[in-house]
């Protein structure tokens, strides 16, 4: 009976412990997600830096396929105003997703903890120790 409880308890945590590593890539990609949006971010900032310091007079350029073409300045700066706007609710809502996963992340190891305390507990003190990292 203890024999079928071990097996059992192995399943399990080798079950969880493939949940964790798929949370933990899961948790990788936002992290990466939110890297990429400060970059974007910290990229339009600077150029809205630019186009507050630019004169009525300059000319504003826009790279179309291998042309650059003249643009309205204020419309190019109303489009990088727009751009740092979704950036900005783009990071709350990787934020939020990190958060999350962060979350998962914890009560799966938790839940893997637990389960490595019982398997160790079956197993008795002269028992094989073979409990899985997590």
């Amino acid at each position: 009976m203890a024999d079928k409880k071990i097996a059992s308890l192995q399943a399990q945590l080798q079950s969880s412990s493939i949940a964790f590593q798929k949370i933990e890539a899961e948790l990788a990609g936002v992290i990466e997600a939110r890297q990429r949006l400060d970059s974007q971010l910290s990229e339009n900032e600077l150029v809205l830096k630019e186009f507050n310091q630019l004169k009525s007079h300059n000319t504003v350029y826009k790279l179309v396929g291998p042309s650059l073409v003249p643009q309205d300045q204020n419309e190019a700066k109303v489009n990088v105003e727009k751009r740092l706007d979704f950036i900005k609710s783009e990071i709350k809502r990787v934020e939020s997703q990190l958060k999350e996963s962060e979350e998962k992340a914890a009560k799966k190891k938790d839940e893997i903890m637990g389960l490595q305390q019982q398997f160790q507990a079956l197993q008795g003190p002269n028992g094989p120790q073979q409990a899985v990292q997590a």
